[in-house]
């Protein structure tokens, strides 16, 4: 079984500084990392490898530090890992990442199953796995939370809290699942491993390489139909509680004149 893997390279949001006057987010002002989401992808891509055999490749679309976030992929378990670059690449919003994507993928082959993690950390649309799987014309699940089994042919997985209830979706292979955080704990890397990843080498697709799949003008800021006008940052906001003690009636008297005063602002 070939397992494909999508993951995204984020700043560490705690760290990083925003451009507002570009409507950007400044990724060298902080370290990146693979977004944690994905990890949860990697990890259940690596227990299927485990438990029914499979090549794993891991895939990403970046400038060339993202190599790093690779080869700390191929540490934790991934067989071939490969970055998209190119500087026609950057400015993509979900729709033009997406569709390179899915023609970096065209272009390495087939696959039997495409997992990423639900959203990435730094943008949180929760959009690009979809978007690649519809690209593909393949089916997929989102907010995937087990694998109930999978063969050369399906895969069942249970979905999570959907309106207050769970469901168990079957579909064909190929396919593509986004999965949430609790679908497993992702494992460290071993030391033999983490060595064996600063030698391995890292395949690289421009977008000279994809001139079948898809036009310049589909990539990256030319290629994307939303544009961001402006990131403000909120104050931060200072908030006070009041504790009732009293009878129900004295309660909703207080209540009352808490609305009132804040309808008058």
């Amino acid at each position: 079984m070939n397992i494909l893997v999508l993951i995204k390279e984020v700043p560490d949001m705690e760290k990083v500084k925003f451009d507002s006057e570009k409507g950007v987010v400044n990724r060298s002002s902080a370290e990146s990392e693979i977004n944690p989401f994905d990890m949860n992808a990697l990890q259940s891509a690596i227990d299927i490898k485990n438990k029914y055999g499979a090549d794993i490749t891991v895939l990403t679309m970046g400038p060339l530090r993202a190599e790093k976030s690779l080869r700390d992929a191929y540490a934790r378990g991934a067989d071939n890992v490969v970055l998209m670059t190119d500087c026609r690449f950057s400015g993509a919003d979900t729709c033009a990442t997406s569709r390179t994507l899915s023609a970096g993928i065209k272009y390495l082959g087939t696959f039997d199953l495409i997992i990423c993690g639900e959203k990435s950390v730094d943008g949180d649309t929760a959009q690009v796995g979809a978007e690649v799987a519809e690209f593909l014309d393949m089916p997929h699940a989102y907010y995937v939370e087990n694998i109930n089994s999978i063969d050369k042919t399906e895969i069942e997985v249970v979905i999570e809290n959907i309106c207050g209830s769970k469901q168990v979706r079957r579909m064909k292979l190929p396919a593509l699942i986004g999965v949430t955080k609790n679908i497993n704990l992702p494992k460290l890397p071993t030391v033999n491993r983490k060595l064996k990843s600063l030698e391995i080498d890292v395949e690289k697709i421009s977008l000279d390489d994809l001139y079948e799949h898809i036009d310049a003008d589909e990539t990256g800021f030319k290629g994307s139909p939303t544009k961001i006008a402006k990131i403000v940052i909120p104050n931060p906001v200072e908030r006070t509680g009041h504790i009732y003690k009293d009878d129900y009636v004295t309660f909703k008297e207080a209540i009352k004149k808490e609305i009132k005063s804040e309808s008058t602002i």
